[in-house]
């Protein structure tokens, strides 16, 4: 009977807080189970990148990978935030310098057909005593967000069949490393029985002890490193005799050395690199707040209408974490202004259609303006104030107007957004009705870049 031991993180977002005590421990596990003469394997489940950090931003992630080159993980698969976090080129390099395998199977180049050159398909392991397993890789179908990037991004019952099959003649067990959800997970084991253990992440569940499904254990360790998963497998020539999970928080893990100064440095260093590029220089300080309108978000409706072509604009004060300073700006300071990875919504609806949507904003106006909101993409702290440019609406009469000119039922208006009008429960006429368009590359912050590129340009004598 031969013991081996899979340890698991996922979605640490880059929470580099955690990091120092993950890798250590992750380190110091490997080397005393590799002296007692045991099989170890490390995985990552996707989104250990997240461009809210700055030192991530300033190295569109590879900065992360040098990081997980650190514990010499055996195989990782990309989270969503990999995938449409950044664009085809820079994801086309973020693991030039990784020394593990990248696996991911749903993901294929949608001009050539091809899975990317960086990643494979499908990974074998070995165990001390030969034992083998296949493991492939799933992360999340977002094919509105991935394919104007230039991706092809499938469903997984579109390739795990293909896997299965592939693997089946070649290893003795299947893991599957999945970017998909708990939900997604519970389904597959159901249906794929074939498939030992499926280590999930994206949902940012937690298993303290695994879930058996069928023949199937799950595992996962929550969010932003504040665990760490480690599954058991007893293993008999070619049979999985024996499967547990637990987990270790991170908070009681062993502090390294100089703890406090090495989280301190990724970020010093992070915004080292983001401040030595200037962006603009502006007249005057513009002034935010979250309960109310205010000049900056003035001035971002005024981005978003010029890089979106639209004659309307509607935000939420929220977005905007601090005011625009009088003088340079730089990447750092967007960055701190913006650290959301938001893209721009186009959203296309009739007139009928676009009334009732801002009836459901002021609906919802009072209960938004000071409510905490978490997740899709939002890296604030409350929803705050929703702010229109080229749209009216009179509280008394409950008209809504377009340029001043009362809304036609039947005629077509387009204005810009956030994607994350899209996906949050408030505003259900814009998925439900709306033409949408995200328009990629960029994120809000740099939309804001180059309007203050154009019409503040940089005082070159302070360079």
């Amino acid at each position: 009977m031969e013991r081996v031991h899979i340890y698991h993180t996922n979605d640490i977002h880059s929470h580099f807080e955690n990091w120092p005590r993950i890798s250590a421990y992750l380190r110091e596990e490997s080397k005393r189970l590799e002296q007692e003469n045991e099989t170890v394997f490390l995985f990552d489940i996707g989104d250990a990148c997240d461009r809210v950090h700055p030192l991530t931003e300033a190295t569109d992630g590879k900065a992360n990978i040098l990081l997980l080159n650190e514990v010499k993980y055996d195989a990782v698969t990309i989270g969503n935030n990999e995938g449409i976090g950044s664009s085809k080129k820079q994801l086309n390099h973020l693991y030039d310098e990784a020394n593990f395998s990248v696996v991911i199977s749903n993901l294929y180049d949608d001009k050539t057909g091809y899975p990317p050159e960086w990643a494979k398909l499908f990974h074998i392991v070995q165990t001390k005593s030969g034992h083998k397993i296949g493991l492939f890789g799933l992360t999340a179908p977002f094919p509105t967000s991935y394919k104007p990037i230039g991706w092809n991004v499938k469903n997984p019952d579109e390739v795990i069949g293909d896997m299965l099959e592939l693997l089946s003649p070649l290893v003795d067990s299947i893991i599957l490393l999945s970017h998909l959800g708990i939900g997604e997970d519970k389904r597959i084991a159901e249906m794929y029985p074939m498939i030992s253990v499926i280590i999930g992440s994206h949902t940012h569940h937690l298993l303290p002890n695994g879930e058996i499904i069928r023949n199937t254990l799950l595992a996962a360790a929550g969010k932003y490193g504040q665990y760490v998963g480690h599954i058991e497998l007893e293993i008999d020539g070619n049979k999985i005799r024996k499967a547990e999970a637990t987990v270790k928080e991170t908070a009681t893990m062993q502090a390294p050395k100089n703890e406090k100064l090495v989280i301190e440095g990724y970020e010093k260093k992070g915004h080292q690199l983001l401040m030595e590029q200037i962006i603009a220089t502006v007249p005057d300080t513009f002034s935010v707040s979250w309960q109310g309108s205010s000049e900056l978000v003035m001035l971002g409706l005024e981005a978003l209408k010029e890089y979106a072509h639209t004659d309307a604009a509607i935000l939420n004060a929220g977005l905007f974490m601090q005011p625009l300073i009088e003088g340079t700006v730089t990447k750092d300071a967007l960055h701190e202004i913006l650290p959301h990875p938001m893209r721009i919504l186009r959203c296309t609806l009739n007139g009928k259609d676009l009334i009732r949507m801002i009836y459901e904003m002021e609906k919802n106006r009072l209960f938004l303006r000071n409510f905490p909101i978490k997740g899709i993409g939002f890296r604030g702290q409350i929803f705050g104030e929703i702010c229109y440019n080229g749209v009216t609406y009179d509280k008394m009469t409950g008209e809504v107007c377009w340029l001043d000119k009362p809304i036609e039922p039947d005629k077509q208006y387009t204005f810009a957004t956030v994607d994350h009008f899209m996906f949050i429960p408030f505003f259900p006429t814009i998925e439900i009705k709306g033409k949408n368009e995200v328009l990629f590359p960029y994120f809000i912050r740099n939309v804001l870049e180059l309007y203050l590129k154009k019409h503040y340009p940089a005082d070159k004598t302070t360079d």
